[in-house]
């Protein structure tokens, strides 16, 4: 199951991210003032104080902890967008309008069939320790992904459909495909140092946090890191695209909201992200302080316990089986009003729930027709409780199977303040029902997610412009392998119907079959009832106007900060009083001839791809 801490796309389940800035002065990062207090003679000059420039940083609050510093491992989304800064993948995604552009590659072809991809790699890529980033780096890094289980913990999915992967030459990676793959320009994978990963006996136990800086090839090196305190990163002057401009670049971690608004306030942290309605109105008529509130990427959830169940076909957990039987999922969906939800728990900061993917990706937006729509219906949700023989006793409470009032435990991220109030919504509408409710709201939701130690749970991901990655999640191969291992699954679905469906949307080439394809897979999971998709929230964050004096929004136009399919953020933010721009820029203008590398799609006709874990805190 994917828990808001995670992963896309890096994904985030049922947590949220925050950041912040802060500049610091030299005295506090190791530069010093130095006097220059040595005569040459009695006719020497009068003594000279060097003024050293001060430290800029930018420290973004985060109300998520790092679940890995391994992107092989990663998928919540403080990770999967750390790892974004610290490695390129072989295509991005314009900041504009999210239409792919070059990464590590700067052109890519299909052969005819579509079975075969040839990827140019850029020779203008260096890892931070020199070394020229080559095909050969790719091309270990997806042999690794297809060869070593725990290296296709948080990605695998991209590469089960490939039968080979060369690299011919330092600038040419060859992909071999068992049948087309409509994901092959939107391949969310970080690419790794070869010769550094290839010394690692087991990328399942490896944690990527010891040995600092980290080589990477991305805008930022990785050069420290405390669990559960912070992850600090330094701009890598060597970067292709130029290097960032803020001396270092700081995620914080925030167990408590109010507590890093306040650290905002007083110009602690520069940046702060999933405000509350109350925070962000606080904040909007701060001085210094300025709120953006744009359409998000992520979903907000329910999501039902269908059993847990590995690979292998064993079950485990302990969910209730009540929730085994649609017409009970559905009943408890049906009672809830979500434009309750939307009027006092988000405030208008949010729009109203329907299919899986979000509004903000028109192609592949989805929403049930008005037969099929779970809508609002307490009476009608008894009824179905009653035609599933879960009968009222003489106190009003619902009697399962094993003669017990059922109550229902829900999983709760402690550090989500939405995930507490529309608990208390549950409880009251489930009530009336006849059904208890128990809110468990934890730091750690993982664990007992993983282990199948739940009935329900406030879930949501982050998507990314191809959905492939978040759909993925809910095929029986996501599963884990046996009940102690890791899976990539979000909620243990295993459905031959919705897996037919992903398999072929996944070989469809045609933007607009494979789009009605994505739709028909967010029915099937909409009838089946396993997740309740109530809000897709704003991306409601703000960032000190003193420190950071502009920052790129994706997209362009009412766009987010945190989170983005790509580095634009951080990579392009200007110090406050910065002069000049000398590697990134503050506009979707940080692009300029980023598609000057040439898009060459042979025989595949005209597709465009966009993707993520989840991702997913959630995933990405």
């Amino acid at each position: 199951m994917s828990t808001p801490e995670q992963h896309a796309g890096g994904r985030s389940r049922p947590g949220s991210p925050r950041f912040r800035t802060v500049r610091l002065p030299a005295a506090a990062s190791a530069a010093s003032l130095t006097l220059l207090a040595a005569l040459a003679s009695p006719l020497g000059p009068a003594p000279q104080q060097a003024v050293a420039k001060e430290k800029t940083v930018l420290t973004v609050a985060v109300a998520q902890s790092v679940d890995s510093l391994n992107p092989f491992l990663a998928s919540r989304l403080v990770s999967t967008s750390i790892h974004r800064l610290m490695y390129e993948y072989l295509t991005n995604y314009d900041p504009k309008d999210a239409h792919v552009v070059p990464g590590l590659a700067t052109a890519w072809k299909s052969s005819p069939d579509k079975l075969t991809w040839t990827y140019t790699i850029r020779s203008d890529s260096r890892w931070s320790d020199g070394r020229q980033a080559t095909a050969q780096d790719a091309a270990w890094t997806f042999n690794k992904m297809m060869t070593d289980e725990g290296a296709a913990t948080a990605n695998g999915s991209f590469v089960t459909n490939f039968r080979k992967v060369t690299a011919p030459s330092p600038t040419e990676l060859v992909i071999e495909l068992k049948r087309p793959q409509a994901t092959m320009t939107a391949l969310d994978v970080p690419i790794v140092p070869r010769h550094v990963w290839e010394k690692v006996k087991d990328i399942s136990k490896f944690t990527n946090d010891r040995d600092f800086p980290v080589v990477g090839n991305g805008p930022f090196v990785l050069t420290g890191y405390k669990a559960d305190s912070y992850v600090r990163l330094e701009p890598n002057k060597n970067f292709w695209r130029g290097a960032p401009q803020f001396d270092e670049l700081v995620f914080k971690y925030y167990k408590d909201g109010d507590a890093a608004v306040a650290a905002l306030q007083k110009g602690e942290v520069s940046f702060v992200s999933g405000l509350t309605p109350a925070q962000a109105s606080a904040l909007g008529n701060q001085k210094n302080i300025k709120v953006n509130d744009a359409p998000g990427r992520r979903f907000y959830a329910l999501a039902t316990n269908p059993g847990a169940r590995a690979g292998n076909g064993e079950r485990f957990g302990d969910g209730h089986p009540s929730l085994l039987d649609v017409r009970v999922r559905h009943a408890l969906f049906m009672a809830v009003d979500r434009t309750v939800l939307l009027d006092k728990v988000f405030q208008g900061h949010a729009v109203r729930g329907e299919g899986y993917i979000p509004p903000r990706f028109s192609s592949y937006f989805w929403k049930p027709a008005a037969d099929q729509e779970l809508a609002y219906d307490p009476a009608k949700a008894a009824r179905l409780l009653d035609e599933a023989g879960y009968k009222k006793n003489g106190d009003g409470k619902r009697i399962g199977k094993d003669g017990k009032p059922i109550t229902y435990r829900v999983l709760c991220h402690a550090t989500d303040p939405n995930d507490k109030a529309i608990g208390q919504y549950l409880r009251e509408w489930w009530g009336k029902l006849g059904i208890g409710m128990r809110l468990d709201c934890l730091d750690n939701v993982t664990d007992p997610w993983l282990a199948g130690r739940y009935d329900l749970a406030f879930d949501g991901w982050s998507v990314n412009p191809d959905p492939d990655f978040v759909l993925s999640i809910h095929t029986c191969a996501a599963l884990p392998a046996t009940p102690k291992a890791t899976g990539a699954t979000d909620d243990f679905i295993c459905d031959k119907q919705y897996d037919a469906l992903y398999a072929r949307q996944l070989a469809e080439y045609d933007s607009a079959e494979r789009a009605d394809l994505v739709k028909q897979m967010e029915s099937r999971l909409y009838d089946l009832g396993y997740m309740n998709v109530m809000a897709y929230p704003n991306a409601v964050e703000a960032y000190r106007t003193d420190q950071i004096r502009s920052i790129t929004t994706m997209p362009e136009k009412a766009g987010n900060i945190y989170g983005q399919d790509g580095y634009w953020s951080w990579w392009s933010a200007v110090p406050a009083g910065s002069a000049g721009s000398s590697g990134g820029s503050s506009s979707a203008g940080v692009v300029v001839g980023i598609a000057a590398g040439a898009v060459i799609l042979a025989g595949a006709g005209v597709f465009v791809a966009l993707r993520r874990r989840a991702t997913a805190e959630d995933r990405e």
